[in-house]
């Protein structure tokens, strides 16, 4: 059997809950989006914190002189309930002198089509495109 992930969280009021991972570190999600992300915002930014976490891996493996990394997604919902995701488009900001736009985008269709586990965890339906702003 695989890894275990477990999180917790726990009901404050209104539509504010209060998260926390192994590392107990303190989340504060809302269902309104004022007092933290909502659950849909935090989907969106788990997958740009996993697949930018990929993106920085194997920059690093390949030796890129990465200065900077900002993902900016956009996630498109259906009108009707559930409101799910039907497009995901992620907006990859990267500065790495020296780096060529090839070795950046094989880098980012790595993440998004191997090594990124929310990426894999989203419906197959879910088109995932992405946008590269490079400065090298």
């Amino acid at each position: 059997m695989g890894e275990i992930k477990r999180v917790q969280l726990a009901w404050q009021h209104d539509l504010v809950f209060q998260g926390e991972g192994s590392g107990r570190v303190p989340i504060t999600l809302d269902g309104d989006n004022a007092k933290g992300p909502g659950p849909m915002e935090s989907l969106l930014l788990a997958l740009a914190a996993c697949s930018g976490s990929d993106v920085v891996v194997i920059l690093k493996k390949k030796r890129a002189d990465l200065r900077s990394l900002r993902v900016e997604i956009a996630g498109e919902r259906r009108e009707e309930i559930p409101r799910r995701y039907v497009a995901i488009t992620l907006t990859y900001h990267i500065v790495a002198p020296g780096l060529g736009e090839a070795q950046a985008r094989q880098t980012i269709e790595l993440s998004l089509a191997k090594y990124c586990s929310v990426a894999q965890s989203l419906a197959p339906d879910i088109p995932i495109r992405y946008e590269l702003a490079l400065q090298a």
